[in-house]
């Protein structure tokens, strides 16, 4: 009896960050996927406000850890700083410095990483956690393809 492992991918080199998940998560819920994204409560505050800003032609449902659980279990994305309150979901998006707690119960967990050195050091480090957990990473060069 074998469990899967989490696929774990690391998007690097996002040169506009906060654009680019807006852009993975209006990608992942066309694929009607349910969406946890925990980081830092300033980084969801910003990606709070460029999901409502982002495109004039798409929505993307989505709530805060903040908003009733009703709320909560209707919005295709979830926007947390515990990604305990994201379980039960598809995918885990990080955009924090840390690794995620409990980010094994989650099928996918996807890495977004920036240009900064502060984004790219935090990243090496939760690399040499993960592949220390026996993980095997993909890799998405950002700076090489676009995400429409």
């Amino acid at each position: 009896m074998s469990t899967a492992m989490t696929r774990i991918e690391f998007h690097f080199n996002a040169t506009e960050r906060l654009q680019y998940a807006c852009r993975l998560l209006r990608k992942a819920h066309t694929q009607k996927l349910r969406i946890g994204v925990v980081g830092s409560a300033q980084a969801l505050r910003q990606l709070d406000s460029a999901l409502w800003t982002f495109s004039a032609v798409d929505f993307l449902p989505h709530s805060t850890s903040s908003e009733g659980a009703d709320v909560q279990d209707v919005s295709a994305i979830l926007l947390s700083e515990d990604p305990e309150r994201c379980a039960g979901r598809d995918v885990l998006v990080n955009l924090g410095d840390e690794v995620p707690a409990g980010f094994e119960q989650f099928g996918r967990l996807i890495e977004i990483v920036a240009v900064d050195d502060h984004g790219r050091m935090t990243a090496r480090q939760r690399w040499k956690h993960y592949t220390a957990q026996g993980y095997d990473l993909v890799q998405h060069d950002l700076s090489k393809r676009s995400l429409s």
